[in-house]
């Protein structure tokens, strides 16, 4: 009970710091499991590093779907919380189970049928598909560990409760990386796997995560109680969890979408292109955490405090996030800047791949500002029931404006150019957000 009080009645500035600084440790640890990869797969070969870039929208996909779910979950167990709705709670965190359990079933099985005929429609390259092909497979039959670890950790964040949440986040990534060299190169006695060694280090890791979190939600979350006896589907309940969740999910999955189309366009340039993009998409993920943690912690503030009918903490938290935000990704833009070339050099690039991404990096970096405004008011908004402006000002920022025109800049002017499409894209994706969220609080009677 305390951590319920604590969304409602701690000083704004200090009760997002307080939930924020874990979701930020967490998915800057959770963000490792794909750099970690990379780096050691790097040393494999640039075939390998251009496997795991043409794997990485598939498991983006996995991470939209447990993610979209989960942040559905999220914001109904905050708001019935926060308006004492006890019975909706269990009756939530119940299906929250169900539904992580059927979205592994289902990436199972494309896991099982479907990896092959994916890599197929990339490359040609036998050894590049060839090592594209296990890395996945491996990754989707095993993928559980996302899953049900993902949901445990939204069960926790829902009570306010996100230093429990790193802790199972932390316990799987120290995981990976300790196994990581270990099953690459074969150490301590153990047979050299190569890329097979990698997916078998991350999947591990995912599933140390996942029964981490499942013990301390057991533990030490009496609020949030899975019980299925007497358990009955909710239509209510499913719907108000996709009203948020589904457009979670479509925009989780843009990005996915955007980094294959993009990897379809630049393949027609050079693996190397390829294996850049997907070298800068891993670091702007892991620079874009902080950003997100902080959007991440607005969602159970947000959805408690609008359960509770406490608006004008609604717009101190409007008034605290985005400042923050930005501030965080004036200072990412700074590293990009600055250090393009060593950042890029941890991934073993050569020296087409710098002569390409040192200068791509400083353009793209000019934008990181436009588009923390877009994710914390998108975050913001799902945490009050609405997660289409999230979905929208995703599919702008990262789809709709930003593929088409890296296509007709490269074509047109080269590829050293279709990197000023990012600059198009987020300054309106950034302009939507801002007018979505002003009427989105308006019709809400908050502002």
């Amino acid at each position: 009970m305390e951590q319920k009080n604590k969304m409602g009645t701690m000083a704004m500035p200090k009760l997002v710091i307080n939930m924020s600084l874990p979701l930020m440790i967490s998915l800057l640890v959770q963000s490792l499991y794909n750099i970690v990869d990379s780096v050691f797969v790097a040393r494999i070969g640039e075939e390998a590093l251009t496997a795991t870039s043409l794997a990485y929208p598939v498991q983006l996909l996995m991470i939209a779907v447990s993610v979209g779910t989960s942040v559905g979950i999220n914001a109904l167990l905050s708001h019935s919380v926060g308006a004492k709705k006890y019975e909706i709670t269990e009756n939530t965190a119940a299906t929250g189970v169900i539904l992580s359990l059927i979205g592994t079933v289902v990436f199972m099985m494309l896991g099982i049928f479907c990896s092959g005929w994916f890599v197929k429609m990339f490359t040609k390259d036998e050894v590049i598909g060839g090592y594209c092909r296990q890395y996945l497979f491996i990754c989707m039959l095993f993928c559980a560990g996302t899953f049900v670890g993902t949901m445990f950790q939204r069960f926790l964040q829902s009570v306010g409760n996100t230093f429990d949440s790193m802790m199972s986040l932390i316990a799987g990534a120290v995981t990976n990386t300790i196994l990581d060299p270990i099953l690459i190169f074969g150490l301590l006695g153990m047979p050299a796997l190569g890329i097979k060694g990698a997916a078998i280090a991350t999947v591990i890791g995912q599933w140390v995560a996942a029964i981490t979190a499942v013990i301390l939600n057991t533990v030490r979350n009496p609020i949030v109680r899975v019980k299925f006896q007497e358990y009955h589907l909710n239509p209510q309940v499913l719907q108000q969890i996709y009203k948020v969740g589904l457009p979670t999910i479509i925009t989780q999955a843009l990005g996915s979408i955007m980094v294959t189309a993009v990897n379809g366009i630049l393949i027609g340039f050079s693996p190397t292109a390829v294996a850049f993009f997907g070298v800068y998409y891993k670091l702007q993920s892991f620079l874009f955490m902080p950003m997100n943690g902080v959007g991440q912690a607005a969602i159970p503030i947000a959805g408690y405090n609008f359960g509770a009918k406490k608006n004008e903490r609604i717009m101190e938290l409007l008034k605290t996030v985005v400042p923050i935000a930005v501030g965080i990704a004036l200072a990412a833009s700074v590293v990009f800047f600055i250090i393009p070339a060593p950042l890029l050099s941890i991934f073993s690039a050569g020296e087409e791949m710098l002569s390409l991404g040192v200068p791509a990096l400083r353009i793209i970096c000019g934008t990181f500002a436009f588009a923390s405004v877009t994710m914390v008011l998108g975050y913001l908004v799902s945490g009050l029931g609405n997660g289409i402006v999230n979905m929208l000002g995703t599919a702008l920022r990262q789809f709709v404006l930003l593929v088409p025109i890296i296509y007709l800049f490269s074509k047109w002017f080269g590829i050293e150019y279709a990197w000023y499409a990012f600059w198009i894209s987020e300054v309106a994706a950034a302009v939507y957000a801002v007018l979505a969220t002003r009427s989105e609080l308006r019709k809400k009677k908050i502002l």
